[in-house]
């Protein structure tokens, strides 16, 4: 039995496989599904990443581009173990379609940072502005917080976030789109 060939890292250029030029080309058909080797693979390292690898997961993003998926983990070496221990828990996914992504902070630390966030406020309020929501990046390099459009210009917000994340970057929007419509 031949093995897989390693996932891809950091510098790699995504291929176009079979798979991938199978995908119609239609924006809207295709983001409606995820192919599904690409999905397969990408629900193998999400469960390792999530339970042995917590410690460097990042996070994981199934077809991107088209049949492939991206997968951050702080430290590479550790993110092809984790896809190794995919393939054994697996063995019918496809490394080939694997590119390891460097990100800052494993996804577990994010969360905790968040939790924090989210501990601090007063009914959704900090420092008097309203916190609407919150979240992960997808490239695992910080935490988002939407608020106000005065509080995304707080400095004291943001120092304030900056304490209660212990430095982890925290990005302050304001974005309409995401604000409760009052009842």
């Amino acid at each position: 039995m031949q093995d897989d060939p390693e996932p891809t890292s950091v510098d790699a250029t995504p291929t176009n496989d079979s798979a991938a030029e199978e995908l119609s080309n239609d924006p809207i058909d295709d983001a409606l599904w995820n192919d599904p080797v690409a999905e397969t693979l990408s629900e193998a390292v999400g469960a390792q990443g999530r339970d042995a690898f917590a410690d460097v997961y990042g996070s994981h993003m199934t077809d991107y581009p088209p049949g492939r998926v991206a997968l951050c983990v702080t430290d590479l070496a550790r993110g092809r173990q984790l896809a190794a221990a995919a393939k054994q828990a697996d063995p019918g996914i496809d490394l080939s379609r694997l590119d390891l992504y460097r990100c800052s902070y494993a996804e577990r630390t994010l969360v905790a940072a968040l939790d924090k966030i989210n501990t601090a406020d007063d009914q959704g309020r900090l420092l008097g502005f309203p916190l609407y929501s919150s979240w992960l990046p997808p490239d695992a390099s910080g935490v988002v917080v939407n608020t106000t459009a005065q509080g995304a210009a707080s400095q004291a917000l943001r120092d304030r976030l900056a304490a209660l994340t212990g430095g982890i970057p925290v990005t302050v929007v304001h974005d309409t789109s995401a604000i409760p419509i009052p009842a």
